[in-house]
């Protein structure tokens, strides 16, 4: 592991029992210690770097200030161009930011965008309460707009600060909120969470060790024949899902142990999103609870689901939310592959302005729109034995275009990901063309996503 990586691991690992301790604070309090002790975490991870995040939160606080009514647009504008900024500084003579101070931004920006969305159906929920003389029943709105204070609290709780889960201010302020944390069921639920985290952490160290992502790089790899570079790139996706595994559950466990997402099963809760219904138990009834509001990756069916759309959904959960309601819905486009190519555009430039991530990004449309294709004109057409068989060869094929994929993501550049791509002759790209163009040859309908439905 890097010196990084331990210093993640020593943050995550520390700030599960310190999420205990919360537990027992009252709101004043627990909002004042968990800003504190984020604040502490960034200037000891970024020392001068946290001016960055500094002025991304005052802006987007003066931003909604001046006009709420545009604010989502306009901090969308502003966090996202200070990304540009942010990762450009070399060009303006300062130093490159820690890898701490990125991972910080990236949250950052998102909930700077959520905020602004917030604010704004706070005041237009306001509005219809006055002239309808009744409050309005919107899922998880605002009481009141929040304060400087609020936000650089929101900002900076040392909550999820660098490896997530991303959760909206509401979640927040209802966890500063909450009547008795004592009673929350959180134990059970940070101990399960947690479980896994061993064994996907030795699979990581060991497959990692085994398969160094450095190999491909040399002239040795390329002198093995085109079955093995074919699985190398298994190998390294294997290795990255479990070191997204260990450190997501890790960090559900921290929310899960501060009570952070906390809400009764009749709420409905999604990832990032929060609860969906208005649920308010019987007096006296037994109330179960769950942690669905925080969950940022579901192991099982990241692996196991059939579709590559679907497989979003299960990965980095509560970004995918972040991604649907403000990116996806919004998009200028009614296809459902041209929405998802849009999405994946922003996505990509979300997470930097390495050439990989646009690469691996935008291949996603193009297997999207050619799983689209053979369902349509093939699955469609298929018995249930038949439809079963297909499944199982579509799940085989969505596996090695992740894996493809992949490549691009932890490569980064554009030549060496294309030098990898061509010694399996670009395989993924052709597989997926040839299927659009039997789709189009057997007279298949293209098949738009009508559901809005959020990403899980």
């Amino acid at each position: 592991m890097s010196p990084d990586e331990l210093v993640y691991l020593g943050i995550l690992a520390a700030s599960i029992p310190v999420g205990v301790l919360f537990r027992y604070l009252s709101p004043p309090v627990k909002q004042k210690a968990a800003l504190t002790l984020g604040l502490l975490i960034t200037i000891a991870t970024c020392g001068i770097h946290t001016l960055h995040s500094l002025c991304t939160v005052l802006g987007t606080w003066l931003i909604i200030r001046v006009n709420w009514k545009k604010a989502p647009y306009l901090s969308l504008g502003w966090t996202f161009l200070y990304l540009l900024f942010f990762r450009m500084v070399n060009w303006f003579g300062l130093p490159s930011p820690s890898p701490f101070a990125n991972a910080i931004q990236l949250l950052l920006t998102l909930k700077m965008v959520s905020l602004a969305y917030e604010v704004q159906s706070y005041h237009f929920e306001k509005k219809k309460d006055v002239s309808s003389f009744s409050k309005s029943p919107v899922i998880g709105r605002l009481s009141q707009e929040p304060s400087l204070y609020d936000i650089f609290s929101y900002s900076y709780c040392y909550i999820g600060m660098m490896t997530g889960p991303f959760f909206r201010y509401g979640t927040y302020v209802d966890w500063l909120e909450q009547t008795d944390p004592l009673s929350l069921p959180c134990k059970a639920p940070c101990l399960s969470r947690l479980k896994m985290v061993p064994m996907y952490a030795a699979l990581f160290l060991g497959f990692n060790y085994l398969f160094p992502l450095s190999y491909v790089r040399t002239d040795d790899f390329m002198e093995h024949n085109f079955f093995f570079r074919f699985f190398y790139m298994v190998a390294v996706f294997f290795v990255f899902r479990m070191r997204f595994y260990s450190a997501w559950c890790g960090a559900e466990a921290v929310c899960i142990a501060a009570g952070l997402g906390c809400y009764p099963q009749g709420a409905e809760s999604k990832p990032g999103r929060g609860p969906t219904v208005q649920y308010s138990p019987e007096p006296g009834a037994l109330v179960e609870y769950d942690f669905k509001t925080i969950q940022n990756i579901d192991c099982y069916n990241t692996d196991f689901c059939v579709k590559v759309r679907h497989g979003m959904r299960y990965w980095n959960m509560t970004v995918q939310w972040w991604l649907h309601e403000y990116i996806y819905s919004s998009a200028p486009f009614r296809a459902y592959a041209l929405r998802a190519g849009w999405t994946m555009l922003v996505s990509a430039y979300w997470h930097g302005l390495h050439a990989g991530y646009y690469l691996s990004f935008l291949t996603i449309p193009v297997c999207i729109a050619a799983e689209l294709a053979m369902e349509s004109c093939v699955r469609s057409r298929l018995g249930t034995e038949g439809q079963r068989v297909f499944d199982w060869v579509h799940w085989f094929l969505k596996m090695r275009a992740y894996d493809y994929m992949c490549m691009g993501f932890v490569l980064l550049k554009a030549s060496d990901t294309l030098h990898y791509w061509s010694s399996i002759y670009f395989i993924i790209h052709v597989v997926a063309l040839v299927c659009i163009a039997v789709g189009r040859l057997m007279g298949g309908k293209k098949k738009e996503k009508k559901e809005e439905e959020s990403e899980k």
